[in-house]
């Protein structure tokens, strides 16, 4: 029993740590900088470790990938506030780029919203390479008060994985949790399903 419940609160700790990273930003400035940083990678642990252990013992459901997929969003999020607070010349000068995201990410929520009646959850392949993408241009971000290439390489992964995001809401025939990618998304269409993972999904 407590194993299953592991899973739960690895995604409630790095939902708490949100407005923990927003408020060392905001009140504390460049002092809380690598504390922050700290924060990041301590969320990107639990971020790894709730899904293999969901699997691992059984309880991935589509409750607890739901409440992942949402904690996710608001992590990232606050991280990006953090960004700003600490650099906020730096986040305006790049804030074209910054909106195509944003737009992109809306865009998943309106076609599956309007397909399906509930969030996207897919926890597809790029997205989680977009994931690694953000560790490091946040990690410039805040650590560095740097944009560079850290900075257009997770812009750029995040457009094409908000694309194949689309891509499988699309094909999708019914709502699914947990689908790689467009590819896999077409090969469940064509009525066929895949073997998951315990350490992918």
């Amino acid at each position: 029993m407590i194993m299953n419940t592991i899973p739960y609160i690895l995604i409630a700790i790095r939902f708490i740590l949100a407005p923990v990273i927003i408020s060392l930003a905001y009140l504390n400035g460049a002092e809380s900088r690598f504390l922050i940083l700290g924060l990041m990678y301590f969320g990107l642990l639990t971020d790894i470790f709730d899904g293999i252990i969901a699997r691992k013992v059984g309880v991935s459901s589509e409750k607890l990938r739901r409440f992942d997929s949402q904690t996710d969003l608001v992590f990232w999020l606050s991280l990006g506030f953090a960004s700003y607070f600490l650099n906020p010349e730096l986040i305006k000068n790049e804030w074209p780029a910054i909106l195509l995201i944003f737009v992109m990410e809306a865009l998943c929520y309106l076609i599956s919203f309007m397909k399906f009646g509930k969030e996207t959850c897919t926890h597809a392949f790029m997205s989680k390479m977009w994931g690694l993408s953000l560790l490091i241009a946040f990690t410039y971000l805040i650590g560095f008060q740097q944009a560079g290439w850290a900075f257009y390489l997770t812009v750029g992964l995040g457009f094409i994985s908000h694309l194949d995001v689309i891509l499988i809401i699309l094909l999708l025939p019914k709502w699914q949790y947990d689908v790689p990618s467009s590819y896999h998304a077409w090969k469940i269409r064509s009525g066929k399903q895949r073997k998951k993972t315990v350490f992918f999904n």
